[in-house]
């Protein structure tokens, strides 16, 4: 590794290092009276006060330093800006300074100063003996390796190449590389463990993150290592399996998590039974699936399960509870009437179309469509929320009729429809109607307001192999039409001569709209005559319709279906616009009148044109 690499260390991991110094205390305590009994021994050989009083300076310099690594301690051993680290640095490079100075003179004396065989061996060993631990006790401070490695070295190379005699020369050079070795190695536990300090602190920043991630997630998550059994866990799962913490999972499998809510009779075996195989399959197969499981208090759950990487398996499951109710409010809205909770129109026709489509195709069905008569005065006279009263009574009887084999749907506005499967015969299904008009008589209160529920109704009984639901559906139309031609207030049974009469009085509105757009009407004048003078005073314009297949059409057939088209205000000004030009050619006295619809004067497009 190079040695720029923890130039520029982060300020914690200085702290650290600096704090490692002063650790192992008692190592120099041992140190320090090893120095005390080599440096006696060596008086001892030589007799020579000067390595007696070296022994009694180093062992004062290593107590010296013990003492003040110990005064760190008592002060806490805590370090708290980089500020105090450099001082503490300083302090401890000042007295491991005075070690090196200490044990590298007593080597020079040894050697050169005052030579002896005994003293040479037991200084140089010292050194080296103290130069191998500045590695591993002094690589937080980079200042201090080069300064122990130098005193050690420095002065004993030194002692060696002044004898100047060839093998102490060649020793002395051979010791000085060692100096420049301990310092590399130095270098390099450093940033050994520089990488160290670092990549924990990334992996434990990353696995902060990730249990922040994790616990933080709105979903229970599990993680299943490759005997399925929970290796992680969020606080989320402990939350919904009712546990106090997530290492409460660990260890479980799916079938132990499951019977949990057996057990609480929140689920049913047979469902938790179908839940692990799908989850277990899922996990097995490595495809992603999801299960909705419904508890027995009305909550819903959704469980994924997906294969992970290195054989784990993770299952998330989250309360989906206000996601299917409001589904299921959603679904209720787009399949029934808001106003009376009956099925609307297409489901209604969803629901019979699959009604027919199966059992035997052979048996006969009715359909009746109910239509409130004259509900538009209500609405026009009362107001809006009193019609819709009187629809929700209506609807809230014809209810009361549903049931297996019945359907009852509002088909909008003011029109209902029922479906009957399985009739018997037409005597059945006209027992059946019958009893639901008798039930529809009277008066209901609707706002304070009494009324009388009166209704119209058509009816058609059909095999189900020989129609679908839009055909019943306008035939039964058709036979309301006809209950209301009759005076409205009854019903009536489809007949094939409706089909026909409608079929009929389509193609006749076809054929007037076109003789109006063609302008095939013609204009006829009836005179009226003064009795006192038996002249002509005035004609009477009258619209006259040529068929070109049927001949003359009476007023009295093709007025009222002008009126229903809404063209009948094409007529009336076709009419005065001949009456009128061809009354300018007509005497001064003569004039001439024109007969106008009721709906002409609830408009203003005869008199805009």
């Amino acid at each position: 590794m190079g040695r720029t690499k923890t130039e520029n260390i982060p300020a914690d991991v200085y702290i650290q290092f600096v704090r490692s110094l002063f650790d192992n205390a008692h190592m120099l305590v041992i140190g320090g009276a090893c120095y005390w009994i080599l440096g006696f021994m060596i008086y001892l050989r030589t007799h020579n006060p000067l390595f007696l009083a070296f022994s009694f300076i180093l062992l004062s310099i290593s107590l010296f330093r013990y003492f003040g690594i110990r005064a760190f301690r008592k002060a806490g051993g805590v370090i708290a800006n980089v500020e105090e680290a450099q001082q503490w640095e300083r302090n401890y490079i000042l007295k491991g300074s005075l070690q090196g100075l200490g044990l590298g003179a007593l080597c020079f004396i040894s050697i050169y100063v005052y030579p002896d065989p005994f003293a040479e061996l037991a200084a140089t060993s010292l050194s080296l003996a103290t130069l191998v631990t500045v590695v591993g006790r002094n690589y937080g401070s980079p200042r201090m390796v080069r300064i122990f490695s130098v005193t050690f070295i420095g002065p004993a190379a030194l002692a060696l190449l002044l004898r100047m005699d060839v093998p102490s020369v060649v020793f002395g050079l051979m010791i000085i590389p060692l100096t420049f070795i301990t310092i590399n190695s130095a270098d390099h536990v450093r940033n050994v463990l520089f990488s160290a300090v670092i990549g924990h602190k990334e992996a434990k920043k990353l696995a902060h993150r990730f249990d922040r991630a994790l616990n933080t997630m709105s979903h229970g998550l599990v993680m299943l290592g490759p005997d399925c059994l929970v290796v992680v866990a969020n606080a989320e799962a402990a939350h919904l399996m009712s546990l106090k913490s997530a290492d409460a999972l660990l260890g479980r499998s799916i079938h132990g998590l499951l019977m949990r809510g057996v057990a609480g009779g929140m689920l049913a075996p047979k469902d938790c039974r179908y839940i692990e195989a799908q989850l277990t399959r899922a996990l097995r197969e490595g495809r992603d699936r999801k299960v909705l499981v419904s508890l027995a208090n009305g909550q819903h759950y959704e469980f994924s399960a997906r294969e992970g990487s290195q054989e784990l398996g993770v299952i998330t499951f989250e309360d989906v509870t206000a996601r299917v109710e409001a589904e299921d409010k959603i679904r209720f809205m787009a399949r029934y009437d808001s106003l009376t909770g009956l099925p609307n129109r297409a489901y209604f026709q969803e629901l019979i179309g699959e009604a027919m489509a199966s059992g035997d195709l052979e048996r006969l069905c009715g359909l009746a469509v109910l239509d409130l008569d004259d509900f538009k005065s209500v609405n026009d006279t009362l107001g809006h929320p009193v019609g819709d009263g009187l629809i929700y009574a209506v609807a809230e009887r014809l209810a009361a009729v549903a049931g297996p084999g019945v359907t009852v749907s509002r088909f909008g506005g003011d029109e209902f429809m029922i479906f009957f499967d399985r009739v018997e015969d037409e005597s059945h299904l006209i027992s059946q109607i019958d009893a639901i008009f008798i039930d529809l008589q009277g008066e209901v209160d609707v706002a304070g307001h009494g009324l009388r529920i009166q209704a119209s109704g058509g009816a058609v009984l059909s095999r189900v192999k020989d129609t679908d639901v839009d055909a019943m559906i306008v035939k039964a139309d058709l036979a309301l039409y006809k209950a209301k031609e009759l005076g409205k207030n009854t019903w009536r049974l489809f007949e094939a001569s409706m089909d026909a009469a409608f079929r009929n009085r389509q193609l006749m509105k076809a054929d007037l709209r076109t003789a109006v757009e063609s302008k095939g009407l013609r204009v006829v004048y009836q005179p009226i005559v003064t009795m006192s003078t038996m002249r002509i005073a005035s004609c009477e314009a009258l619209c006259r319709w040529d068929h070109p297949d049927l001949g003359p059409i009476s007023p009295s057939i093709f007025i009222p279906l002008a009126e229903e088209m809404g063209i009948i205000s094409e007529i009336s000004t076709f009419v005065l616009h001949a009456a009128c030009t061809e009354c300018a050619k007509w005497p001064a006295q003569t004039s001439v009148s024109v007969n106008l619809s009721a709906k002409d004067f609830r408009n203003r497009d005869v008199v805009q044109k």
